[in-house]
C-alpha cells in the first residue's frame, strides 16, 4: 500500500501524554516540552495527569480534538490511555517506547528529538488502524457502548464458573463456547492478549476481527477470524455469576446471563504515526524474536 504522509495543521498545538508513575517518562516529557516551546509551538498537558511546567492544562477530550498531534511517552498502556482520552477524535498519535514490548509505542525514546523534528517537517507517514465498537444490551434493557483499539474481552471473575457464550455472526449461529473468557481482537491488538492466549498474528492492514477463547473447555475450540464488515454478537448463557467486560485492558462493566455484546468495526479509524518504510515484520522480529530458532545446534 502506498504510504500516506503526515500533514500537520499550520497552527500547531501538541498535547503530551506520559507514563504517570515513571520518573524517566516525566523527565523526558519535560525535555520534549522545552524542545517544542523553543520552536514556538503551543504545548498542552493532556487530561488526567499532573500539569507539566510551561504547558496549558487540558480538562476534557473535547479540548484534545483541537490538537494537531498527541505525543505519548511510555508503554503500550500509556498509548491506549491516550486513545481513550481522544474518544475517537481524529488526532494523530506519535508514541515513544519507555515501557516493555512497545508495539504501539514503536519508536525508541533515544530517537525522540530526531523523530519529533521529522514529524514537525511532515516527513512521517500515517497509518489508519481499525477499532472495535462494542454495544452492550443488558437483560434489563440498559444500553451502553465502548470503543477499543486492541481488544474487547469477556472474562470470568476470580470466583466465577466458566463462561458459557453463544456466538453469532451476521445473524448466523456460530457456536457455543465454554471457556475462562473470550477475546475479540483487532489486527492491531492481535499482538496483545490475543497472542498470549494462542491466537493468530494479523497484519495491521487486514480487514478482520479475531475471536480467541481463553482456556476453552474443549480441545476442538479454536480461534476464528471474521471479516470486519459485519456484526458479531456474544450472548452470555447459563451464567450463575458475574463476568467482566474489559476494553483495552480496562474493566468497564459487569455482565450476567442473557446480556448481549454486539461487536462491529468503528466508523472512524485510529491514526498512528510511523517512520517512512516502517516494516511490521521487522517489528515482530525485534519485539517477539519472530522466526528465531531457539534449538541449539540448528
Amino acid at each position: 500500500m502506498k504510504e500516506k504522509h503526515l500533514r500537520l495543521r499550520e497552527n500547531k498545538k501538541i498535547a503530551i501524554v506520559y507514563r504517570i508513575h515513571s520518573p524517566e517518562a516525566v523527565r523526558m516529557a519535560k525535555k520534549v516540552v522545552t524542545k517544542l516551546k523553543a520552536k514556538r509551538i503551543k504545548v498542552f498537558t493532556a487530561p488526567e495527569q499532573k500539569q507539566l511546567d510551561g504547558t496549558t492544562m487540558l480538562i476534557s477530550s473535547n479540548e484534545l480534538k483541537e490538537m494537531s498531534l498527541v505525543i505519548v511517552l511510555g508503554g503500550d498502556g500509556t498509548y491506549l490511555r491516550a486513545v481513550r482520552l481522544l474518544k475517537g477524535h481524529q488526532v494523530p498519535i506519535l508514541g515513544f517506547n519507555m515501557g516493555y514490548l512497545g508495539f504501539l509505542t514503536a519508536h525508541s525514546a533515544d530517537d525522540a528529538f530526531a523523530i519529533i523534528d521529522e514529524t514537525l517537517k511532515n516527513k512521517m507517514v500515517v497509518q489508519s488502524r481499525s477499532r472495535i465498537h462494542a454495544s452492550v444490551k443488558t437483560k434489563t434493557g440498559r444500553r451502553v457502548a465502548f470503543d477499543a483499539l486492541n481488544d474487547v474481552v469477556i472474562e470470568r471473575g476470580s470466583f466465577s464458573q466458566l463462561i458459557s457464550t453463544a456466538v453469532y455472526f451476521d445473524k448466523s449461529y456460530v457456536n457455543h463456547i465454554k471457556a475462562d473468557g473470550l477475546i475479540v481482537s483487532t489486527p492491531t491488538g492481535s499482538t496483545a492478549y490475543n497472542l498470549a492466549a494462542g491466537g493468530p498474528l494479523l497484519h495491521p492492514e487486514t480487514k478482520a476481527l479475531v475471536l480467541t477463547p481463553v482456556a476453552p473447555h474443549s480441545l476442538t475450540t479454536r480461534p476464528l477470524i471474521f471479516p470486519d464488515d459485519k456484526k458479531m454478537v456474544l450472548k452470555l448463557e447459563q451464567q450463575t455469576s458475574m463476568a467482566h467486560l474489559i476494553i483495552d485492558g480496562q474493566k468497564v462493566l459487569e455482565l450476567s446471563q442473557d446480556d448481549e455484546v454486539t461487536i462491529s468495526r468503528c466508523e472512524m479509524d485510529h491514526i498512528m504515526i510511523r517512520r517512512s518504510g516502517h516494516n511490521f515484520f521487522e517489528l515482530l522480529k525485534e519485539k517477539l524474536k519472530f522466526g528465531d530458532r531457539y534449538a541449539s545446534g540448528t
